[in-house]
């Protein structure tokens, strides 16, 4: 990385501090290496050792570096009910290290307490608007683009979704677009070939876009939607670039521990890692505040600031 970027990276980290304290914020600092974690299926995860002292009575015992600060962020929020954010290292396995993904990478999170996913959106824009002018990154600035999931492939893979969906069809669509889905591929993963392969692509705008309303048939810790075809989530791109991911905060404990448990039934079919998960983490949300998550991938974010094109050259 050349002396330019390197100083443009600590500016707009110290931009993102300046901001979120600016409203309060707590700034949190919670451990990269955790005993158990949220079962996420299409998530790889680094495993490693806690290796006691010769001769201790304890048996080495199995880490695992974060791939979000999600499970210690969220128990802070049980406990305390206050809006955080967190600047951290997060690590996932098993992806290609390529243009816009590295095996460690920097996240910014940040929790809002009494809002939803469409409260988080306004916030992000305030403050990509904050950025845009600081970083001199006019590009940045609010309002984005919105458009849900289900006019995205209407306009981009030019069929219904939903309707698809209920009819059987997302195979059909799929080879339609001159995809080839293998044999037996579920509607999770047929929904994710024709994604990216025909929708993310072509969410490259002038402006920063928002994807809205996410089908609750991709299992995820956000709030159903009260159509309950959708969930509350968006995720947010630049140049076709995801650049940041919100939910409306899932807190009914026993729709979390459901999910805990059919996630990793998933996860035990295919994993290369099957780390530990804390069957009883369900039990957090029995006095959880009503509240909005957003994960924002740091490095992509100085990316576009900097018009730079490739992940590893705005990593240290």
């Amino acid at each position: 990385m050349d002396l330019q970027t390197l100083q443009k990276r600590v500016s707009v980290i110290r931009q993102v501090r300046s901001f979120f304290d600016s409203k309060n914020y707590l700034e949190l600092d919670t451990p990269l290496l955790s005993t158990d974690l949220i079962p996420e299926s299409c998530l790889e995860v680094f495993e490693t050792y806690r290796i006691y002292p010769a001769g201790s009575r304890k048996e080495k015992q199995s880490l695992y570096l974060i791939p979000s600060p999600e499970i210690r962020m969220k128990k802070i929020i049980a406990q305390h009910s206050v809006n955080v954010y967190q600047i951290c290292k997060c690590f996932r396995n098993g992806e290609s290290c390529g243009h816009f993904h590295n095996s460690e990478f920097t996240m910014l999170e940040y929790y809002t307490m009494n809002a939803d996913y469409k409260d988080s959106l306004a916030l992000t824009e305030e403050f990509f608007t904050y950025l845009a002018k600081k970083e001199n990154a006019p590009f940045l600035k609010a309002p984005f683009e919105r458009i849900t999931v289900a006019d995205a492939f209407k306009k981009h893979a030019g069929f219904d979704l939903f309707e698809a969906v209920e009819n059987g069809g997302l195979e059909t669509q799929a080879r339609k677009l001159g995809l080839e889905p293998l044999p037996g591929m579920t509607t999770r993963e047929l929904y994710d070939l024709i994604f990216i392969h025909s929708v993310e692509p072509r969410l490259k705008m002038e402006k920063p876009v928002t994807l809205l309303d996410y089908p609750a048939f991709v299992p995820c810790l956000a709030k159903k939607a009260h159509n309950k075809n959708t969930v509350e989530r968006w995720e947010l791109y630049y140049n076709g670039i995801e650049l940041a991911n919100c939910f409306s905060e899932e807190t009914d404990p026993q729709t979390v521990r459901f999910f805990f448990i059919n996630e990793e039934k998933e996860k035990k079919k295919s994993a290369l890692v099957q780390h530990k998960v804390d069957h009883d983490y369900w039990r957090i949300f029995e006095n959880f505040p009503s509240c909005s998550g957003v994960a924002i991938g740091l490095d992509r974010l100085i990316m576009a600031i900097t018009g730079r094109f490739t992940i590893d050259s705005v990593i240290v």
